[in-house]
């Protein structure tokens, strides 16, 4: 298999809601297929860096695997949002989660900003997840959460746009990139038709 490039393994928050985000933390599912979430210290850093703990909390191993398992479930879930029944190992999954304590909030001292705290950091975070999966498979953007068009990415996303077609997570990014490959395509086809001016 072609090795992983060690930039792969940066998160994405591109998708719209955090549940989500977290499912992005496979990469490639239908390609090379690999886990962004390698160690302990990787979800501790991912909670982080999506802003739901101020600070990387410590992670145990038990903790990561919960952390995946619920990331599955969730992606599996999302993907027939608004057009099928997930899977009762699943929901079971998600709701387990849901139940506990999720995060709770606080005003920092310049009383405007929020905090988001918990004895048990790690579980509230996923608590907290879990409870933003199930309002986003319940509510009215259940319809609008789509997948990346391109092969090599398959990111799951919600579709905010006002005509809901699409196609891309991030046009910056995979619609770029598909775009731009489709016009080399297109200017190499009329070159080899003679349609076009040689290469220097």
């Amino acid at each position: 298999m072609e090795a992983i490039a060690e930039h792969e393994y940066a998160f994405h928050f591109k998708s719209g809601r955090l549940c989500l985000d977290l499912a992005a933390t496979v990469g490639e599912r239908w390609r090379r297929r690999f886990d962004r979430l390698r160690t302990p210290a990787d979800l501790g850093r991912w909670f982080a860096e999506a802003a739901v703990l101020q600070s990387a909390p410590r992670v145990t191993r038990t903790q990561l695997e919960a952390a995946r398992e619920l990331r599955e479930a969730i992606y599996r879930t999302a993907k027939l949002a608004g057009s099928g029944v997930p899977d009762a190992r699943d929901i079971e999954v998600i709701n387990r989660w849901a139940a506990r304590p999720p995060l709770a909030p606080s005003l920092e001292a310049d009383g405007r900003t929020v905090a988001w705290s918990a004895r048990r950091p790690v579980e509230a975070a996923l608590a907290t997840i879990a409870r933003d999966a199930i309002e986003l498979v319940t509510g009215p953007l259940a319809g609008r959460v789509r997948e990346c068009g391109r092969p090599d990415c398959a990111l799951l996303f919600v579709d905010t746009s006002r005509p809901g077609r699409r196609r891309w997570c991030s046009m910056n990014a995979c619609g770029n990139r598909t775009k731009t490959a489709a016009y080399r395509r297109r200017r190499r086809t009329r070159q080899e038709n003679g349609d076009g001016a040689p290469q220097p």
